[in-house]
């Protein structure tokens, strides 16, 4: 089996594959990645390698998504093929910007995606369509607060339990930050297909712990479904 190390202390574990013969190290096309940190490194392996099956050992005091178990013991299942497959599900993002000549912009998350305001003291405004019927409560339907957030079950843990103080197993979830309606979040099926136009920038938008933001103004617009494929974990229950 292929693998790559991926962490800031990963050849801490060097002298543990070296015992397998089963398992070669690469430099590239992995077949499996063994990300060796927290649930940050789970996430940037992710982007990094997306959809090839990451094997997560916690080497940090934050990691509820990592595996708690001895490295030893987890790369001694993964040399027999024992670790057990968890598909989840990530989120395409298409976002048609306004502006003349700037191209569409696509991005991958696994936990969310995240819409803000883009100055500390200009709300942003923006309506929203689910499966192509506009939401909102107000008259005009549109929202005007901090912005909005959608995340994957698997994210359900981190920021959206922040705004929410809830979590999710299925669907897709959308949190409202202190948006002028009452309800401040809902779940929708994760065959849904959620819209967006910014309607008074600027926001921002960013992806699960991407140092890379992407700006919004007015009139563009964003699409957000089920990507194709899922992360897949493998774990040892």
């Amino acid at each position: 089996m292929n693998i790559q190390l991926f962490g800031s202390e990963a050849e801490k574990l060097l002298p543990m594959i070296e015992q397998y013969a089963d398992l070669t190290l690469v430099e590239e096309d992995p077949e499996v990645v063994v990300c060796f940190g927290g649930d940050g490194t789970l996430l940037e392996a992710e982007m990094q390698w997306p959809n090839v099956p990451k094997v997560p050992i916690r080497n940090s005091r934050r990691g509820i998504r990592c595996i708690p178990n001895p490295p030893e013991e987890v790369l001694a299942r993964l040399a027999v093929n024992e670790l057990v497959r968890r598909e989840h599900l990530k989120l395409k993002c298409s976002v048609s910007h306004a502006e003349k000549g700037r191209s569409d912009t696509v991005l991958m998350a696994i936990n969310e995606f995240s819409v803000h305001m883009g100055r500390s003291n200009s709300s942003v405004r923006f309506k929203m369509w689910l499966d192509g019927q506009q939401y909102g409560e107000a008259s005009d339907k549109e929202f005007i607060g901090d912005g909005f957030i959608v995340s994957t079950p698997f994210g359900s843990t981190a920021y959206f339990n922040k705004i929410t103080r809830c979590i999710f197993w299925s669907g897709i979830g959308i949190a409202f930050m202190y948006a002028n309606q009452h309800t401040n979040h809902l779940i929708v099926s994760e065959t849904s297909c959620i819209e967006a136009e910014i309607t008074r920038g600027p926001a921002i938008l960013a992806h699960d712990n991407s140092s890379t933001y992407i700006d919004l103004q007015e009139g563009d617009r964003l699409s957000i479904v089920r990507s194709e494929k899922p992360a897949v974990l493998l774990m040892m229950e």
